[in-house]
């Protein structure tokens, strides 16, 4: 029985009262995880600012990095426009962040798999601050590494059904009766099905997106807090004990305080051992990202077949590229994607390698589709609903494909998996950008102009009915698949 590394934490219980700015800087809330880090490592501390410096100022997208220089030897010939917006390497983003969480992680002093979540959900609202928001692939890597500390928290010898002794079990025992405690009984919220009888209503206002309540910081006395419940389990609401969660992820408010599992909260010495194991696996399946991806490209592009894509994408070149290395002959139609003409950088490179490709105007779509035999997209982000966001333009696509009756392939890694839902339709993960682009503001002074209203967003949101398939580095899957990825990639509690 592992006996002997197992030690107590009960300190460690964070409260959901407000953060005093006076009190010392403890793993208790993710909102003081800035001055845990100033007050004991310093130098993680500066890695966090500069990483924050070069996100706001784009620095990370440069192609001129170590990692894009190294770059999969497919695409060492690509093209280098970094100019346009596309066509910028995402992967590079990932893998610098994953790379900031593993220097952070591995030399700062935490003691549980608790305050490690912690201190991951605080460094997550922190790039969130600095623009993650626009890079969704940042917060996707920090809700990965916190899939791996649960995991390997579930796996501790009081978590995964291990032998532990009575010293041990009392300590656990303990713990969990300090969270009954900060539980809350049903009476305090207003929220209807909350009776004592399971049916349909409660269990649809068991989900946290339709349960809030009224928290009042009794300690500070200063007005009140929205704090978000979620049940146990539908038969929880029997006996109405909810645990209160953090509304605060890579984002929201930091006032929340989360309460895990008993056995969070245990000492535990393989913990930091296994969890830098598990993120070095993270960067080598990133490494292989495009080599993984590629290797599935003979089994979706034949011989004598029209391909369609849009704009720039550097994995979609990437993934033409190794069919026409392996010997697979087809032509490829390139939209140009105005207002950025990324279309006309895509259309060199391949050209270059040898493939037969063709550039039209984005007007031309519909016209063309009805030769076209596939249609291949990038990827900005994949949905939880199983939606894609995708550069401007691709909708267009998409719609045309879909009258046509001609597949929709996305081409996209996992780390572009996010637990989110387009609950605001095209405007989810997007971003209005200046129409200098698309309008000269010489001629802004003619009086008609003057009036016309100019919209220039950066991604279109494409419905789960438009896409037939997506190809990642781990295998093809349909949209309806979607889901069952992100219960293999990201906890459920840390999806907000």
């Amino acid at each position: 029985a592992n006996t002997s590394t197992m030690t107590s934490a009960a300190e460690a219980l964070p409260s959901p009262s407000i953060t005093n700015n006076n009190a010392p800087a403890n793993l208790d809330d993710p909102a003081n995880v800035r001055r845990w880090l100033q007050a004991n490592h310093p130098r993680q501390l500066a890695l966090l600012d500069k990483f924050q410096i070069d996100l706001r100022l784009g620095r990370i997208l440069s192609s001129t990095t170590p990692e894009a220089a190294a770059g999969n030897n497919i695409g060492s010939n690509s093209s280098t426009h970094q100019k346009y917006q596309y066509g910028k390497e995402r992967r590079l983003v990932t893998s610098h962040t994953v790379e900031l969480l593993r220097s952070i992680i591995g030399p700062t002093r935490w003691k549980t798999a608790a305050q490690l979540l912690t201190l991951l959900r605080g460094l997550g609202n922190e790039l969130h601050d600095a623009g993650g928001s626009r890079e969704p692939a940042i917060g996707n890597m920090v809700r990965r590494v916190m899939f791996i500390v649960r995991d390997e928290a579930d796996n501790f010898p009081s978590g995964g059904g291990g032998d532990v002794d009575n010293k041990s079990m009392e300590k656990i025992d303990e713990l969990s009766a300090q969270v009954d405690k900060m539980r809350v009984s049903p009476s305090s919220t207003s929220a209807p099905g909350r009776g004592k009888e399971l049916s349909l209503a409660s269990m649809l206002w068991a989900h946290p997106q339709h349960v809030t309540m009224k928290h009042s910081r009794t300690q500070s006395g200063e007005g009140i807090s929205d704090m978000r419940i979620r049940s146990d389990s539908f038969g929880s609401t029997d006996s109405g004990a909810v645990n209160v969660t953090s509304s605060n992820s890579f984002g929201c408010d930091p006032a929340a305080a989360q309460i895990y599992p008993p056995h969070y909260y245990m000492q535990w010495d393989k913990l930091r051992e296994n969890v830098m194991e598990a993120i070095e696996e993270v960067r080598g399946e990133l490494k292989d990202l495009h080599k993984n991806i590629n290797d599935q490209a003979t089994q979706h592009i034949h011989n004598g077949e029209i391909i369609l894509t849009y704009a720039f994408s550097s994995t979609v070149e990437w993934f033409l590229k190794t069919a026409a290395a392996k010997k697979r002959n087809f032509q490829v139609i390139v939209c140009e994607g105005a207002p950025h003409f990324g279309g006309h950088a895509m259309a060199k490179s391949l050209a270059e390698a040898g493939i037969d490709t063709t550039v039209i105007h984005d007007a031309a779509i519909f016209a063309i589709m009805a030769r076209v035999n596939k249609v291949l997209l990038p990827a900005h982000a994949v949905l939880a609903n199983g939606g894609l966001v995708a550069p401007s333009g691709c909708n267009i696509v998409a719609l045309a494909a879909k009258q046509n009756s001609v597949p929709v392939v996305a081409v996209a890694g996992m780390f572009k998996l996010c637990p989110l839902y387009p609950h605001e339709g095209q405007d989810t993960l997007n971003d209005l950008i200046s129409p200098s682009s698309v309008v000269d503001y010489s001629l802004m002074g003619d009086p008609v102009l003057s009036e016309v209203e100019f919209v220039n967003p950066v991604h279109d949101y494409i419905t789960p009915q438009l896409i037939d398939l997506f190809v990642t580095n781990i295998g093809g899957f349909q949209p309806s698949y979607i889901y069952r990825l992100l219960a293999e990639y990201y906890h459920s509690d840390d999806w907000d």
